[in-house]
């Protein structure tokens, strides 16, 4: 093989606008780069590694599930992702499941299943999704084009019809959501994570919900940022007394392993039959195993109700950080998906953390993004806030 060691140029594409740092490992909260300096990380991989990084519990079921099955065809039943399956429904408002690779892939699969449910059950032609501004469900093309922001989308005109934006949390543009009768289905997340960690409000929910159920309008959740316990309950719908006929999720499901899935109500499932979609690699042994760890562990250790203990104690100490600091802004979100509303000053922040060992990420040009591990200490918070402190002073003051 060639030696590459002194190639400076990347070989990779450069579709990321990358921090200066080669990360090597990771453990807990905690990330070494590759001069080994340690970094405390309040991204989890942008909601990914819920558990923290290279979790034990989730290692040791991925190993021995190495020694028996890597891969099996889905035109085979595969034990493992049935009882993940069941698991999932058990836990939500769905009685089936479809697995792929991402969160891009489960948003994509509930869009074909919303056109499908229409065009053959209600026999609705040419049917529409309705969706939200600020809203993102991913990179693929029709997630793409139902995502709520111009600037995901430059560039790849023409996107594909069919959606409808309306504003997020106008119970008012609420009359617009089945004016002409084709709409079969609304798409939203319940925290708007990266249009700016916005929530739902709820009374608007609850009047969303309602609208759906009285048109046969499919209510669709987006929870590829928030499932897997990010906001305190298995899925953040719970928040808000609703019952999704779809959810998506994928991020934190597998602690780090490509999986995503979309389930659904019995209803709408039946639209999908055999051969109307797949995936190769889409709940594959490896995965499955993963994900099942990953919500067994969440479970037995009641990491739910510690990351909500741990989401009011984070707040609590921001609060008292910045108004020392002389800050007024405002920290939204829910459980442990939280940001600071910093008028656009939110990337120089996240810059100047690298300089403290923290990983931070933003939300926008105003809205620093922290998502810590569910099973974040109030230690590791306490270090967090002292850092953050300095964070501020250099990068708002200096």
């Amino acid at each position: 093989m060639p030696d590459i060691s002194s190639v400076k140029a990347s070989s990779v594409m450069g579709t990321y606008n990358r921090f200066p740092l080669s990360i090597q490992r990771g453990k807990g909260t905690f990330v070494w780069d590759t001069e080994g300096k340690k970094y405390l990380d309040f991204t989890s991989g942008i909601a990914v590694c819920n558990l923290g990084h290279a979790p034990q519990y989730v290692q040791s079921k991925i190993s021995e599930q190495l020694e028996t099955l890597w891969h099996c065809s889905n035109l085979y039943t595969i034990p493992v992702q049935e009882e993940l399956a069941a698991h999932l429904t058990k836990r939500s408002s769905a009685d089936k499941v479809f697995f792929c690779n991402s969160g891009a892939e489960a948003n994509e699969a509930a869009i074909k299943l919303a056109r499908k449910y229409a065009n053959d059950i209600k026999g609705v032609q040419n049917p529409v999704i309705v969706t939200f501004k600020q809203s993102f469900h991913g990179r693929t093309l029709a997630a793409l084009s139902a995502t709520g922001q111009s600037k995901i989308q430059k560039g790849f005109a023409p996107l594909l019809t069919g959606f409808r934006l309306l504003p997020f949390n106008d119970t008012g543009a609420l009359q617009e959501l089945n004016h002409d009768g084709k709409t079969c289905a609304v798409l939203l997340e319940m925290v708007q994570g990266e249009g700016g960690v916005i929530p739902a409000d709820p009374l608007w929910i609850q009047e969303l919900a309602r609208s759906c159920k009285e048109q046969g309008i499919l209510l669709m959740v987006d929870e590829v940022q928030t499932g897997a316990g990010r906001t305190g309950s298995m899925f953040a719908y719970e928040h808000y007394g609703i019952s999704p006929d779809v959810i998506t999720m994928a991020k934190g499901l597998g602690s780090g392993f490509p999986i995503g899935a979309m389930l659904a109500k019995d209803e709408a499932a039946k639209a999908f039959e055999a051969g109307s979609h797949g995936s190769t690699f889409g709940g594959n042994p490896l995965a499955c195993t993963a994900g099942l760890a990953t919500l067994q562990y969440i479970e037995e250790n009641n990491l739910l109700e510690h990351a909500a203990e741990m989401s009011s104690y984070l707040q609590q100490q921001l609060q008292a950080c910045l108004s020392n600091a002389g800050v007024h802004a405002e920290i939204r979100g829910k459980g442990l998906l939280l940001g600071i509303v910093i008028e656009e000053k939110a990337a120089k922040i996240a810059a100047e953390a690298l300089k403290h060992e923290v990983l931070l990420l933003t939300a926008g040009p105003d809205v620093v993004r922290l998502l810590p591990p569910l099973n974040v200490s109030r230690e590791e918070i306490d270090e967090f806030i002292l850092r953050f402190k300095g964070i501020l002073d250099t990068a708002l003051y200096s």
